[in-house]
């Protein structure tokens, strides 16, 4: 049998509901075709999951289980996968999404882009013991990497990594280009700094917290500011080193006044990424912003392709995900797993939130 987390079904509307867990059990599934099975042992959180229990997700179902992240060990193969001797016993980590190819232009797919975990439109989900997967859709997890860090990659770093190296485009984002982080604390913003830092960017941030700025600065941010203060463009604009007058770039995962900022920081024919807007859905373009040939570009998760080239420089580059907490339990610990969706709902992370429920032959804790 394999334990999987699923949501419950109670009654509550939208936004106003929060579906508790629930641990079912499950018969172990066998690999068909070019399908792996995969025991895993990591899975991380993202607020997808918390819009989830809160029926603010499109496709949401009661029978998929929970999890878009996650690593484990293969401990079988169908009968189609044409290596069976490269994957058994490999530590692998899973492609978030499928649909996906390498187009760059989106999900070539005519069904579109979809993400695994708690929904009706990917019946995989990482929150459970085991499960199949075809082999085209994992990576081997990079060797310096704990099932921690390796479970907190996916998601946050194909993301940060579409929104940074592909969006943004070298010329705004190598060796001293100076980039801007909105909203440092979360997973994609953390990965996105990791990146940069690695690249060779001048990374500043923001936040509300000045304790999250610090901790940035730590990582390799050269400095950041308190967005709430009047004024802080100004501030923020004054560390640039001399002879730098604006920003190349900002990765923005706020929206609302993001352009009219944008217009006052950017450097002409500068870029905004933009991948997600938690602050509105709604970003008004204003003509300072055409004025300065500013360019704004949406940014969502990314290809097959891409989430390989990720890998392969996080590898190379030895880069570790930024954990704010680890659960060390089984699936049927219920009560800890809320407390994991409590600090998310209440932004207490800095970094990614992981429930750690086996070993891999590969782990480095």
């Amino acid at each position: 049998m394999s334990k999987g987390v699923f949501l419950t079904k109670i009654d509550g509307k939208p936004g106003q509901v929060y579906y508790p867990l629930s641990v079912q059990n499950l018969p172990q599934p066998n690999p068909q075709g070019s399908e792996l099975l995969v025991k895993m042992s990591a899975a991380a959180l993202n607020h997808r999951d918390v819009f989830l229990r809160q029926h603010l997700y499109p496709g949401l179902t009661f029978d998929v289980p929970m999890g878009a992240d996650g690593v484990g060990t293969v401990v079988g193969t169908g009968p189609g996968v044409s290596q069976p001797e490269r994957w058994q016993g490999k530590r692998v980590i899973l492609n978030p999404g499928t649909g996906w190819k390498d187009s760059l232009d989106g999900p070539e797919d005519p069904k579109g882009y979809r993400i695994m975990g708690g929904t009706k439109l990917y019946n995989k989900g990482t929150m459970q013991e085991y499960l199949t997967i075809e082999e085209s859709e994992v990576e081997e997890a990079p060797a310096h990497l704990s099932d921690a860090e390796a479970a907190a990659l996916p998601l946050t770093g194909l993301t940060g990594w579409r929104a940074f190296v592909v969006k943004a485009e070298e010329r705004n984002t190598g060796k001293g280009a100076a980039v801007l982080l909105t909203g440092i604390g979360g997973g994609v913003a953390l990965m996105t700094l990791r990146f940069a830092v690695a690249k060779g960017a001048d990374v500043y941030v923001t936040s509300s917290n000045q304790e999250k700025i610090q901790k940035a600065v730590e990582l390799g941010a050269k400095g950041g500011v308190n967005y709430k203060e009047e004024g802080w463009e100004k501030k923020l604009l004054g560390m640039l080193p001399a002879g730098k007058k604006h920003f190349d770039a900002i990765i923005d995962g706020a929206g609302g006044d993001a352009v009219e900022k944008a217009a006052k920081i950017l450097k002409a024919g500068g870029i905004l990424s933009v991948y997600g807007m938690t602050v509105s859905p709604k970003m008004p373009f204003l003509m300072q912003a055409v004025l300065k040939n500013i360019e704004v570009r949406g940014s969502t998760m990314g290809s097959r392709k891409e989430f390989k080239e990720m890998v392969d420089f996080v590898k190379e580059h030895k880069i570790h995900p930024v954990i704010s907490r680890v659960l060390q339990t089984d699936l049927g610990d219920i009560a800890g797993l809320d407390g994991l969706f409590q600090d998310m709902k209440e932004g207490k992370q800095f970094g990614k939130l992981v429930v750690e429920f086996g070993k891999s032959s590969g782990s480095k804790l």
